[in-house]
């Protein structure tokens, strides 16, 4: 009981069960997103919110192309809003946060004690020997 206890209180663990909860939480406020906002956007400049009633009949097979049209529309509106909302600012920040790159000086092998140092040094500050 005591190796169930501790698995269940690992950390990765809980780092995954707290990421899909709030997948989730994200997941229904970009539902209601499209299906509040967006889709009647799009209804009205389009005309027609819903395509589920477009089909065809071929040799009395029924093809619901309307219900794929609204999956299709559905899912790049979902891509569109998590790329712009999402994506973009989270990078905008990551970039405005990520710390400058230092161009550390070049190095190069101390010949009486074998450590790197700057190529610039004029003495060994491991050995102190005089470097020409």
């Amino acid at each position: 009981m005591r190796d169930f206890r501790e698995f269940l209180l690992r950390g990765n663990l809980v780092d995954m069960a707290v990421g899909i909860v709030i997948g989730l939480a994200f997941a229904a406020v970009v539902t209601a997103l499209v299906g509040d906002i967006i889709t009647p956007i799009i209804a009205a400049i389009g005309g027609q919110p819903n395509f589920d009633g477009l089909s065809f009949t071929i040799n009395k097979s029924h093809f619901l192309y309307g219900a794929f049209l609204n999956a299709l529309i559905t899912f790049v509106v979902i891509a569109a809003v998590i790329f712009f909302f999402v994506v973009k600012p989270v990078n905008a920040m990551t970039a405005r946060l990520k710390k400058p790159e230092t161009d550390e000086p070049p190095l190069k092998t101390c010949p009486f004690c074998a450590m790197d140092i700057p190529t610039a040094a004029t003495r060994c500050p491991n050995c102190t020997s005089q470097l020409t």
